[in-house]
C-alpha cells in the first residue's frame, strides 16, 4: 500500500513538473473562461451609428442626444444625403443609420406624429436586431418624455414617433449568411495555420528535417516545399466552400470575384506565415498544437466576428481582436460577398492584412532559416 501512494505522489510530481502539463490543465481553461465569459455579451455596448438629419431642429437634436448619451452607442458620422447610407455600412463605418425625415419636430408639434427611419446592416443578424431594438426603444422613451411635458402626461397612441425600421444586406436574417462567410476564413486558417505547424513541427521531432538538410535543397527551398503544398490545398479549399455557399446556402455574391480570390491569396499567405512562425518557435507538434489552439482557432471563433459582435465586447478584447488576422479578413470577405464592397472600400483592412502578411512572412522565414543553417 505504501508503494502505491509512493506512485501516486511521483505521478503528482511529474505532472507539476510538466510546465506543458501545467498549461493544458490550468492555463487553456482559464483562457477559454475569459474569452467565452467575455465574448458572449447580449448588451450592446458602443455601437456605431451614423446620423442623416434632414431637419435639424431642436427636437432632432434631443432625441440625437439621448441615443447618445444612452451609453449603448457612439456616433460615427453625420450624413448629409441618403446616397452615403449604403456607402459607411459598405465601408463598416456604422452599424446603423437614424434618418431624421424634413420637417420632424414641425410635425411632431403641429400634427403630433413624425417618422424616424431606423437602417441596420443585417450582415450581421443578432447585432442588426439588438440594434433595432436598442434605438426603438430609446426613441419611445423620449416620445414617452415629450408627450408626458407636453400634453399633461400620460401615453397616447394617436400621436408621436413612429419609427420605421428596415435592415441591408440580409434582410431576411438567414444566419448562413453569417456563418458560410466565417467559416472560410476558420478553415483557412485550419488548413495553412494550424496544419503546417503541426507537421513541420513533426518534422522536427522525428528527426526528418535534418536529412532535408544534407539534401542538395537549401533552407530556403525547404520551407517553399513544405508550405506551396498547403496553399494549394487552401485555394482549393475556398473555391470548394465557395461553390457549396453559393449552391447550397444560396449565400449572396455581391462583390468581384476577382478581388475575393486575391484577397483569399493574401489571407493565406499571412496564415501559413503564422503557421511557420509557430513551427519555429516550438520543437515537438503537442506544444505546436497547444499554441495554434490557444493562439489562432480561439481568437479566430471569439475574437474575429465569426460568432460574437466585437463592438459588444469589453475594449480590451476589442484592442486584441485587431492583432487576429481573421478579423480583418472577416470585414473584406463579408464586405465583398454580402455588400458588393470594392477595394475602395476595404483598402484599410487590406492594408493591415498586408502588412501583418508581409512582417510574419519576413520574421518566420528569417528565423526558421537560421534554425536550419
Amino acid at each position: 500500500m505504501k508503494a502505491f501512494w509512493g506512485f501516486i505522489v511521483k505521478e503528482f510530481y511529474h505532472i507539476f513538473r510538466d510546465r506543458r502539463t501545467l498549461l493544458i490543465l490550468f492555463g487553456m481553461p482559464l483562457i477559454q473562461l475569459l474569452l467565452f465569459g467575455y465574448a458572449i455579451r447580449n448588451e450592446l455596448n458602443k455601437a456605431d451609428i451614423a446620423i442623416l438629419d434632414q431637419s435639424r431642429d431642436e427636437v432632432t437634436r434631443e432625441v440625437t442626444d439621448k441615443l447618445l448619451a444612452s451609453g449603448h452607442f457612439q456616433l460615427a458620422a453625420f450624413l448629409e444625403s441618403e446616397a452615403e447610407v449604403e456607402k459607411i455600412f459598405q465601408k463598416g463605418l456604422a452599424r446603423g443609420v437614424i434618418v431624421f425625415e424634413p420637417g420632424f419636430g414641425r410635425k411632431l408639434i403641429r400634427e403630433g406624429r413624425s417618422a424616424v427611419n431606423v437602417i441596420t446592416d443585417a450582415s450581421e443578424p443578432n447585432m442588426a436586431q439588438m440594434l433595432e431594438v436598442y434605438i426603438t426603444n430609446v426613441i419611445r422613451d423620449y416620445q414617452r418624455e415629450w408627450n408626458a411635458v407636453n400634453h399633461g402626461g400620460g401615453e397616447f397612441t394617436a400621436m408621436g414617433i413612429n419609427p420605421q425600421t428596415r435592415m441591408l444586406f440580409n434582410p431576411g436574417l438567414r444566419s448562413a449568411n453569417l456563418f458560410v462567410p466565417g467559416l472560410i476564413a476558420f478553415i483557412l486558417m485550419l488548413v495553412s495555420a494550424f496544419l503546417t505547424s503541426i507537421t513541420i513541427a513533426r518534422e522536427k521531432e522525428m528527426g526528418t528535417m535534418e536529412v532535408l538538410l544534407v539534401s542538395p535543397l537549401n533552407p530556403m527551398q525547404i520551407i517553399v516545399g513544405k508550405v506551396l503544398p498547403y496553399l494549394a490545398l487552401s485555394v482549393i479549399n475556398v473555391f470548394m466552400v465557395l461553390v457549396v455557399a453559393l449552391a447550397v446556402f444560396q449565400v449572396p455574391f455581391r462583390g468581384s470575384f476577382v478581388l475575393f480570390t486575391l484577397l483569399c491569396l493574401l489571407f493565406i499567405m499571412t496564415a501559413l506565415a503564422l503557421g511557420v512562425r509557430i513551427s519555429s518557435l516550438v520543437r515537438d507538434q503537442q506544444t505546436a498544437m497547444m499554441i495554434s489552439l490557444a493562439g489562432l482557432l480561439l481568437p479566430t471563433i471569439l475574437l474575429s466576428g465569426f460568432i460574437f459582435p466585437i463592438a459588444n465586447m469589453p475594449d480590451v478584447l476589442q484592442w486584441i481582436s485587431h492583432i487576429v488576422p481573421a478579423k480583418w479578413f472577416l470585414i473584406i470577405i463579408r464586405g465583398i460577398m454580402l455588400k458588393g464592397a470594392g477595394l475602395e472600400h476595404l483598402w484599410m483592412e487590406t492594408l493591415i492584412l498586408f502588412g501583418m502578411m508581409f512582417i510574419l512572412l519576413v520574421s518566420s522565414i528569417h528565423s526558421f532559416k537560421i534554425r536550419l543553417e
